[in-house]
């Protein structure tokens, strides 16, 4: 029966405190992290050919997200020295340096972030948790344990995170590749009717509620 009393977290939340062993030494998350971004993610078990191909992927990727400030963090219920053997093997057979570092869980952290699927034994799904450089929780992923995850969007999410923060957009579907408006961003839309007319005068737009511009256009 899983325990009434855990809240799982809530994007918009501060991102829950633990501390953990890893690959690289011990972490305090968030507290380690502070002023950068995260994404901690979990897989169902070293040695397995889906989660092998996600490590890859992400260390392929993991240059763009250090220029974004943000840096990866895996995890599942493994133990440390598993974890060790299972990037060395990366390592020696496939040539990849797995970089970050991999909490090795007692299925404590599993519990507390609701990494555990009732349906699927003790393994840990494939979660992803974005999580922003003031340690608040911004975006949630939950993959079944047969589906590999795309991390082309996992890199996406958090580039346009970013831009929404800083130029207070909102972002279209498939930006930046979007079917009405490119690569350009949403503006807010108007909350009075004095707005409303000045952002349509002011913007393209497809109506009042629905305008847009050129990314980085001054306000």
């Amino acid at each position: 029966m899983e325990d009434q009393n855990i809240q799982l977290p809530r994007i918009g939340e501060k991102f829950p405190e633990f501390e953990a062993q890893t690959t690289l030494g011990k972490v305090s998350i968030p507290k380690d992290y502070a002023g950068k971004w995260f994404i901690l993610f979990s897989h169902p078990a070293d040695f397995t050919p889906v989660c092998t191909t996600e490590f890859v992927a992400f260390q392929k990727r993991y240059d763009e997200f250090r220029k974004l400030n943000t840096e990866l963090i895996g995890l599942s219920i493994d133990q440390v020295f598993s974890h060790i053997k299972w990037v060395d093997w990366i390592n020696d057979n496939l040539k990849v340096n797995i970089e970050f570092p991999i909490i090795a869980d007692d299925g404590t952290i599993a519990k507390l972030l609701g990494m555990i699927h009732p349906g699927k034994g003790k393994n840990t799904i494939r979660a992803v948790f974005i999580v922003d450089e003031n340690g608040v929780l911004r975006a949630i992923l939950y993959y079944p344990q047969e589906l590999g995850r795309n991390f082309d969007e996992i890199l996406r999410m958090v580039k346009a995170l970013q831009i929404s923060d800083k130029e207070k957009v909102a972002m279209p579907a498939n930006w930046p590749n979007n079917e009405l408006i490119g690569d350009k961003v949403i503006v807010p839309p108007a909350t009075d009717i004095k707005a409303a007319r000045f952002k349509q005068e002011k913007y393209d737009n497809y109506d009042w509620w629905f305008c847009y511009r050129e990314l980085g256009a001054k306000e």
